[in-house]
């Protein structure tokens, strides 16, 4: 009788409580549905327009970025809803012109911040000028902006010179044995040992061994572990907490990550304990900066490695891309306007300066065409925008969400230009056929008071070495490369190797 009781008792309770769960999981079931319906069709972002897919969850966003296509799918979203699209619940991408990107990254205030699961604090946890808050940023900016100026870029002009020759002798060399290279590794050799010699007063010996070091090459690879983990951790917050608790505070990737830190943290300890044989960021920062405000031990070590990271990369990306455009059979009258330039105002790297390159009018609007059409950083640099809310183009952008202007969705958007699919550096010329042209929607170093730092370094290593290689070779890029330029998005462009063939110029000595 009470074993039959007893019984009864645990049906019963039993039954109440999968009642109890069933009833709890419709509730939340319903409960999550309505926040979704309202957010869609309801919500602060519902006014604009996109893919309701995209509007209900991060799924499809993370998806498109993890196998490197989002940066296109983004495109093509702008070509289809217009300069503003909802890419997920709560973000926002804009095809910016001039207004875009004051209003995202500009001076007035209160002004959207840098988005800081994007812009992660080095492994050494102090933050550099890319992560600081607005305050120390401003700080660290100001001091080693004293090393970009262009006081300072005059005192570079030996060291620069003597880099560029370097890489047209050990280019030579390969090219006198075979005629072929890769030529996106030159130089990314070539940036690299400029940005060693600049940081740590030595190259790092790249261009002598025509190889990237080990340290580079994890760098590289980084940049796609780095998409990964990063859409990992935005997924949820449960992800998120996984994703740094047992990987990055593990105690094999802790190792991992300072072993590649103390690989710039210990040359710039050795750099600052030595007077340089030549002028280099560090010299001319430190006889700049008072005391009061120069930068902590631990500031010149994230900041070294940003340096080495940001100066180097993105510039032999922009010189290979530029590179390939040129070669392409549609842009050889370009080509030979430049060499006509080019050739007819040097004999030699030695005859250049970095003040008669400024003068090249045409290699400079090819530059900058270049920039355009190939940008190299393709990927949004997103900011969140303060509670109150701002206004951009016009419109009001609620608080609290994430926004960006999408660079290479913009650079290459007809709303922006005629033919901008087109290499046409008669753009940047004043030519009447583009006056319509809105040349100010072209921002590859971003804008404001965060811009890259390193933009004047950049756009002379870009004049100088373009010079010296247009002056000493003629060069082809070979069939297997002829499809170069078709890649994959990982914040970065993944590239291949860049196969050209090179043989010496008829005019060159």
């Amino acid at each position: 009788m009470s074993t039959g009781i007893a019984s009864s008792q645990d049906g019963f309770f039993s039954t109440s409580f999968v009642r109890l769960f069933i009833t709890l999981t419709v509730l939340f079931a319903t409960y999550y549905v309505a926040n979704v319906l309202y957010d869609v069709f309801l919500g602060p972002l519902s006014k604009f327009p996109g893919p309701k897919f995209r509007a209900v969850s991060k799924v499809p966003g993370l998806y498109t970025t993890i196998i490197g296509r989002d940066a296109f799918v983004r495109t093509e979203l702008h070509t289809k809803y217009g300069p503003v699209v909802r890419v997920n619940p709560t973000e926002l991408s804009f095809n910016g012109g001039a207004e875009a990107w004051e209003a995202i990254y500009g001076f007035k205030k209160p002004r959207p911040v840098r988005d800081p699961q994007f812009y992660a604090v080095g492994v050494n946890g102090c933050p550099d000028v890319v992560t600081a808050d607005e305050e120390n940023h401003a700080r660290q900016r100001k001091i080693l902006s004293t090393g970009f100026s262009d006081q300072a870029m005059k005192g570079y002009e030996p060291l620069l010179k003597s880099w560029a020759q370097t890489m047209i002798t050990e280019m030579s060399k390969l090219a006198n044995k075979d005629g072929k290279l890769d030529m996106l590794k030159y130089l990314n050799c070539t940036t690299f040992d400029i940005m060693g010699d600049l940081a740590f007063g030595e190259g790092l010996g790249m261009l002598e061994d025509g190889e990237l070091s080990p340290w580079v090459q994890t760098i590289f690879a980084g940049f796609k572990a780095a998409t990964f983990w990063r859409c990992v951790m935005q997924f949820s917050a449960l992800t998120n907490w996984l994703v740094v608790k047992f990987l990055f505070n593990s105690k094999q990737a802790r190792v991992k990550m300072w072993e590649n830190f103390e690989y710039c943290q210990s040359r710039i300890d050795k750099r600052l304990e030595r007077e340089p044989a030549h002028p280099d960021l560090w010299s001319r920062i430190r006889s700049k900066s008072e005391s009061a405000q120069n930068l902590s031990r631990d500031e010149y070590h994230s900041n070294a490695v940003t340096l080495m990271v940001a100066g180097t990369e993105t510039t032999a990306t922009a010189l290979s891309g530029l590179i390939y455009l040129l070669h392409h059979a549609e842009n050889r009258n370009a080509l030979e306007k430049l060499k006509v330039e080019v050739r007819g105002k040097f004999t030699s790297v030695e005859d250049m300066t970095l003040e008669s390159l400024v003068r090249l009018e045409y290699m400079h609007a090819i530059i900058q065409e270049g920039l355009r059409m190939y940008p190299p950083a393709p990927s949004q640099l997103p900011r969140t925008v303060p509670p109150g809310g701002i206004t951009v183009n016009g419109q009001v952008i609620p608080g609290n969400i994430t926004i960006s202007v999408h660079p290479l969705s913009t650079f290459t958007s007809p709303k922006h230009f005629k033919n901008p699919e087109r290499f046409r550096p008669e753009r940047w010329l004043g030519d009447p056929e583009y006056q319509a042209d809105h040349l100010d929607a072209v921002e590859p170093f971003s804008y404001g008071p965060q811009n890259c730092l390193g933009k004047s370094l950049a756009w002379h290593e870009m004049r100088l070495l373009l010079a010296a290689l247009i002056l000493r070779f003629d060069i082809e890029v070979v069939p297997e490369s002829k499809d170069w330029i078709d890649q994959k998005i990982f914040i970065l462009w993944e590239k291949k190797p860049f196969m050209c063939a090179l043989r010496s110029a008829s005019t060159s000595p």
